[in-house]
Parts: structure tokens; sequence; C-alpha cells
């Protein structure tokens, strides 16, 4: 099986330092929806793993998440892609969990529930965290510069053998041809 986990905010939809609040504010980037129906068609099950502190906040809650959710997987059943799972979590910076990034709590349950390793799994994100989650569970991070990628990349920390690119269309590209 082929998997890739994906970051949500900042990879598949346009990210915002004040929290995506509503299913309004969940706009997709260009190409995202099409990369990832091209995954789908290339026999790749999609996951996504991202940290959603505005619950534990009180910006929105779950079942406005899922409604997010539900308006991402509408737009892609139109292009002919889905997702396998969403891996979310709902806690603060503060909370003391295991499942917010860099921890790689999230990834173990999506390696749980499809009972494979992670080693060498692409993982897309735009934060050096979702780059240290990757890398926890020997997975292979990439980089995009959308979402807070081109203030990741500025930093230059941790970015050591990781591959960049502009976008996801532009890794799924990558990936697919590689």
């Amino acid at each position: 099986m082929k998997l890739i986990i994906l970051d949500r905010d900042g990879v598949i939809n346009r990210d915002s330092d004040d929290f995506i609040k509503s299913v309004d504010e969940f706009v997709t980037l260009p190409g995202s929806v099409e990369a990832i129906a091209r995954l789908n068609q290339a026999a790749y099950r999609v996951a996504i793993a991202t940290n959603q502190s505005g619950i534990a906040r009180g910006y929105y809650d779950i079942d406005t998440l899922n409604a997010m959710h539900e308006k991402l997987r509408a737009e892609l059943a139109l292009h002919g892609g889905s997702i396998d799972m969403i891996a979310y979590c709902p806690h603060g910076p503060d909370d003391a969990c295991d499942c917010r990034k860099p921890l790689p709590g999230m990834y173990h349950e999506i390696a749980r529930r499809f009972d494979i390793s992670l080693n060498g799994v692409p993982v897309v994100g735009d934060s050096l965290r979702d780059l240290q989650a990757a890398q926890a569970v020997e997975a292979m991070p990439i980089l995009v510069r959308t979402g807070k990628g081109k203030h990741t990349l500025a930093k230059g920390e941790g970015l050591e053998g990781i591959s960049v690119f502009d976008d996801l269309a532009a890794a799924v590209t990558a990936l697919l041809e590689g």
C-alpha cells in the first residue's frame, strides 16, 4: 500500500494566523485538490494530520471542524479524489498531549489505522513541527513554500536533507514522476 500524509492548513487550504474558524474561511489552495486526486489515481491512500488548537481555544467546535472537512471531501469528489483518514489534535499548546505536532501521536494513529510502518512514507507540511513529527516516525518529510513554508525555509533550521517544493501540486508531481 502506498500512503502519503498531508498537513492541512497551509498545504491543502489557505492558512491564517487568526485560525481558520468557519467553513467560509476554509478555502483550498490552487491545485491542491487536483493534486490529491492525482495521488488517488496513482493508488495512494491519503491521510491528513492536522493540529487544530482553535478548538481548545474556543474559536470553533468539532461540528465546525467536521463541516470544513466535509467541504474538502465534496471538493475532492468533484475531481475524483478522496481522503482516507483525517487525524486531528484538538488540544492547545499547553495541554501536554502526545498528538500535537511536533510530537508524533497523530502519525502513530495513522500507522495503526493502516497497519503499516511509516518508515519512508512521504509527509508534506509547511512548518518545522510537521517535519519534526515526520522525522520522529522515520517518514520522509517534504516542505512546501505555501502557508508558513516560506517562513520555515527562511529560518533554515532542521531542514537538512528535506525536499522543498513550491506547493502540494509540485510535491505530488515530483513524487509521482520520481
